[in-house]
């Protein structure tokens, strides 16, 4: 039913200059894996196959990444080293990959809407890199919230509870308790002021949207920071729909932050090496 997941990669990632300088801050590593290729394989598990990046200038590292590079190839073919390749194989032989640019950096909103020529009329994922996401009771957040939508029909988002005073680094909601997992969303507010948070559940990168949110997109005036927020076209959404909102089962790590980056770095080598 939902095949096609997007990936907004155009970022300039400034919290992690100069490393980003000239490299993509979803290539940096995490433990030997670059960080866009735990999304893919988060995208995969949830059977989500068909992949478009929403890319930006200096950044081909990552078509190049998910891509044959046939010098090293040969150079290492035969040897122990070529096994270090199998992952990133499994995941171009079982993907599609498909790329266009965001020309200016107008908002996630924007991003969004610049894929719709990949995603066309059809429900799809969106994921955002800079949000690793662990669980080792069960599928990864992007295969639950695709489960949901199988039952809802509509955009899922996936929350969770922060400190209050780092609502202002989220798009925060509120709504009625459907149990303990869901909730249907009645009021989204894109990086409130802790004083004027409506709740501490805050909108992490995983969502599974409706095609009609490219139209609402469209329509939408640009919100906080002079930007197009995908906030603001959920919100519309809800009052005109249903938004269905899940507190996820897993851990999430913000790579987008520093502390993030080497807390992540650290579980995920514990889990493998540990």
């Amino acid at each position: 039913m939902i095949s096609k997941c997007l990936f907004p990669v155009a970022g300039y990632g400034t919290r992690f200059l100069p490393a980003t300088k000239s490299m993509p801050k979803e290539m940096l590593p995490i433990v030997d894996k670059p960080l866009i290729q735990y999304g893919v394989e988060e995208a995969m598990e949830a059977g989500l196959t068909d992949l478009g990046f929403v890319n930006g200038r200096n950044k081909r590292a990552i078509p190049d990444h998910f891509d044959i590079n046939y010098e090293l190839e040969a150079e290492i073919a035969g040897s122990g080293k070529e096994e270090k390749l199998s992952s990133i194989r499994d995941v171009m032989s079982a993907c599609t990959f498909s790329y266009t640019r965001q020309n200016q950096m107008l908002g996630l909103g924007h991003a969004i809407a610049c894929g719709k020529t990949l995603i066309g009329d059809q429900p799809f994922g969106v994921i955002l890199a800079d949000d690793l996401c662990m669980n080792d009771e069960g599928p990864l957040v992007m295969a639950q919230l695709v489960n949901l939508y199988k039952q809802f029909r509509c955009t899922i988002l996936a929350v969770q509870e922060v400190p209050e005073a780092e609502t202002e680094k989220y798009g925060v909601i509120v709504g009625e308790a459907l149990d303990e997992q869901l909730i249907r969303v009645t009021d989204m507010v894109e990086k409130p002021a802790p004083s004027e948070a409506p709740s501490n559940l805050a909108v992490i990168g995983r969502y599974v949207l409706t095609p009609d949110i490219f139209d609402i997109i469209a329509n939408t005036e640009a919100g906080k920071n002079g930007e197009v927020q995908l906030t603001d076209a959920i919100l519309t959404q809800a009052r005109s729909g249903c938004v269905i909102a899940c507190k996820f089962q897993g851990k999430r790590f913000d790579c987008g932050s520093i502390g993030g980056f080497v807390e992540a770095t650290n579980a995920i080598y514990q889990k493998r090496f540990g």
